[in-house]
């Protein structure tokens, strides 16, 4: 049969299959489009069934606002090449749309329906991984950011005051957030089994050092307590030097900032987003 080359672009144009996919279907089909369309997404689908235990290490993060929410989608895929493709960024923005559209708060049958045409198409497994939705309380300052790999973000919300001063001091929490990656928000957040782990860690080396051996046991409890509290003050954000000031702790310029607008303020959220995390 005589398959037109118009039709065979209409088709691809349609359902994004190769021109030699498309042009097979069409003469399997006897030049019915429909069918041709249908069978071509047969295909894709019995494929994308095979692929769906790959791995799916690559991708980004796509984070937007919208009024007191702030949307979080992590998408992945198999390679950095869809990755960066134009059709799988277009998708993320979609999802992001039905997410607020919707009012979800997490993956729902939709986002994968949404997802679905693209796997086909490109031939990739891909997956949303996460969907988390993020409250901005009435009087709170809200903002985010994505790294330039985009499988790193962070978003912060500062509770007290909506003044441009504390939008920025978040915006520069999420920059610090990003850096320095920090495991807790405060102390409180930390496990007391993983404050005790860290104990046994730090006393085992301090009982290999020949330095130590002749200090009295109050000394020694003393110089334990000082390194843990080391430790939580590098893995606890509010406790970290702050990325624009080192002279300062986190919570130091909070109230810096809470001063100069005349507030009190407290972060609502501050957390950070790795792609495959």
């Amino acid at each position: 049969m005589d398959i037109k080359a118009a039709d065979v672009k209409a088709l691809r144009e349609a359902t994004g299959a190769g021109m030699m996919e498309c042009k097979k279907a069409l003469v399997e089909c006897n030049g019915d489009a429909e069918a041709a369309a249908k069978l071509l997404k047969e295909k894709g689908l019995a494929a994308m069934a095979k692929r769906s235990e790959r791995a799916t290490t690559e991708g980004r993060l796509f984070v937007r606002q919208n009024g007191n929410k702030v949307a979080v989608i992590e998408l992945t895929c198999e390679t950095d090449f869809v990755a960066n493709n134009v059709d799988f960024v277009a998708v993320g923005e979609k999802l992001l749309d039905v997410t607020f559209e919707k009012g979800y708060t997490k993956a729902e049958p939709e986002h994968d329906q949404i997802l679905e045409p693209l796997k086909v198409s490109i031939r990739e497994n891909m997956k949303v991984a996460k969907v988390e939705v993020i409250d901005v309380p009435a009087d709170a300052a809200a903002s985010f950011y994505v790294h330039s790999d985009k499988k790193t973000g962070a978003v912060v919300v500062v509770k007290g005051s909506t003044a441009d001063a504390v939008k920025a001091f978040a915006y520069d929490c999420c920059l610090h957030i990003a850096a320095f990656t920090p495991a807790y928000l405060s102390k409180k957040d930390v496990p007391e089994t993983y404050i005790a782990e860290q104990k046994e860690i730090f006393k085992a080396q301090m009982d290999q050092d020949p330095k130590m051996a002749s200090k009295p046991d109050n000394v020694k409890d003393g110089i334990l307590q000082g390194k843990i509290n080391k430790h939580l003050a590098e893995i606890c954000f509010e406790d970290q030097m702050f990325v624009k000031d080192d002279k300062k702790t986190v919570t130091a310029k909070l109230a810096e900032v809470g001063k100069e607008v005349g507030a009190s303020l407290s972060f609502a959220t501050a957390k950070l987003f790795v792609l495959g995390k």
